[in-house]
């Protein structure tokens, strides 16, 4: 809640933005892939609609293709410029068009997004309304992940604000022969931005760290940004190559969630 010039006050407005590109390298027209009946990009936006904070849903692609797929659904879309360099410089030209306090960038390859997630990030957000960005991290349970470049690892200070996010193994064990017991936590490409803060987003100068890992959160943090983390259970499951694209299909089937 926050007071308005009347001194009345009224709830804050969340919308959450899916960035879509169409291309992709590794799996070309990632959005629009089929996942046990239904494109990606449908699994994700019928996710996000579960989550309770938030009011609206919107897509934000370069493509028309993506933009039929949504209407199909009836879903909200909206078409963005095709020279953004990350998807939050999307999520940041729709917010400079729509209406809303906090808005929320939701990856647009997750279909098996947890809203519960989403919900926890918003929370962290509107219960510390000095915070300017809040995400997720989750515990790694799985201990060769830790050792993956592809899993972004997270370390915190004591108020649960990130101190580094990196792709390296952090925090490194230097004392292997004692008894030490080690928490390493996954980052979950899931942020909250207050809307002021997500407008400067694409002023700010890209930092070498930010190119050195290519980890778009790092701009935030070579700027001056703190970034409050929230730890869920729920652990991402993204699909960026066509192999993924069966392991998902399977979880979705073993879930029962298959096109109506």
């Amino acid at each position: 809640m926050e007071t308005d010039q009347s001194g009345a006050t009224r709830a804050r407005t969340v919308v959450i933005v899916i960035p879509a590109r169409y291309a992709s390298t590794r799996l070309p027209g990632k959005p629009l892939v089929s996942l046990a009946g239904k494109p990606m990009i449908q699994r994700v936006y019928e996710r996000a609609r579960l989550a309770k904070l938030a009011q609206r849903v919107i897509v934000a692609t370069d493509d028309e293709r993506i933009v039929a797929a949504v209407a199909a659904f009836g879903g909200e879309a909206r078409m963005t410029r095709p020279d953004h360099r990350t998807g939050t410089e999307r999520v940041a030209e729709v917010a400079a068009h729509v209406e809303g306090d906090v808005f929320v960038n939701v990856q647009g390859d997750e279909p098996l997004l947890d809203p519960a997630a989403v919900d926890t990030a918003i929370s962290v957000l509107l219960e510390e309304p000095a915070a300017p960005i809040a995400t997720v991290a989750t515990l790694i349970k799985n201990a060769p992940e830790i050792m993956d470049p592809n899993v972004v690892k997270t370390v915190l200070d004591f108020d649960d604000n990130a101190l580094y996010f990196s792709r390296a193994p952090i925090p490194w064990v230097r004392d292997t022969a004692g008894k030490m017991r080690v928490r390493h936590l996954k980052h979950l490409g899931l942020y909250v931005f207050q809307r002021e803060v997500l407008l400067e987003y694409p002023t700010l100068p890209q930092g070498e760290l930010e190119r050195i890992e290519q980890l778009e959160q790092l701009r935030w943090m070579e700027n001056g940004w703190k970034i409050r983390v929230a730890e869920v259970e729920h652990d991402a499951v993204s699909v960026d190559v066509p192999a993924d694209v069966e392991r998902v299909e399977k979880l979705l089937r073993e879930a029962g969630e298959t096109a109506a």
